[in-house]
């Protein structure tokens, strides 16, 4: 199988951490590409007609698409336990979208910086992006702290990577402040060897 991958994705990221915590990692090859809203990588469009990462082809041919979709196919394909049974799936899985959701807010931020030209940038805009980021960060170290520091699911993965997102992209906006349980959490999770091996390039 192959992966269409960039390594300052927090998307991608989470596939591939994904595939450090059940051992598969070397099962993937990483085929990387550049691609971003405004230019296209042609092989990634041939394959998903979104042109979005991260993309998954199959030694089948076909290609599956979005974080979710891939990761969830993957934990099944490789009998892994990153989607619980019971009471607790549905709790990984909307931690997983509370991460993912962190992920699409930071990422429209870096995309409105790096992408528009200083003159066109919308400040509103992305202040609004970061009080989404703000409130899903409150409410995970309100409420969620006994979860996030259980057995590893993919809530955890997603969760992790967003936030090593922001530290990547968004340091300045220091989010620990006032998330102390959530600060402790990430310290450790992000010492795990699956993120460590994962980490974005510095830039």
């Amino acid at each position: 199988m192959k992966l269409f991958h960039s390594p300052t994705s927090p998307f991608v990221r989470k596939v591939v951490v994904l595939l450090h915590e059940l051992g598969k990692a070397d099962d993937v090859e990483l085929v990387g590409v550049q691609s971003t809203v405004l230019a296209s990588d042609t092989a990634l469009a041939a394959s998903n007609p979104l042109a979005k990462l991260p993309s998954l082809v199959r030694d089948s041919g076909c290609t599956l698409y979005d974080s979710r979709v891939i990761t969830t196919f993957l934990d099944d394909l490789y009998g892994g336990t990153m989607y619980p049974t019971g009471p607790a799936r549905w709790e990984a899985l909307t931690l997983e979208a509370t991460g993912d959701g962190i992920m699409d807010a930071a990422v429209s931020m870096t995309y409105e910086v790096r992408l528009r030209p200083e003159n066109m940038q919308y400040a509103d805009w992305i202040e609004a992006q970061w009080d989404k980021v703000a409130r899903a960060l409150s409410v995970l170290n309100a409420r969620w702290i006994s979860h996030l520091s259980g057995p590893v699911d993919i809530g955890q993965i997603s969760v992790a990577c967003a936030l090593s997102y922001i530290d990547f992209r968004h340091d300045r906006r220091n989010w620990r402040a006032g998330n102390d349980a959530l600060a402790k959490w990430h310290a450790e999770f992000e010492s795990r060897a699956s993120m460590t091996a994962t980490k974005p390039p510095a830039g």
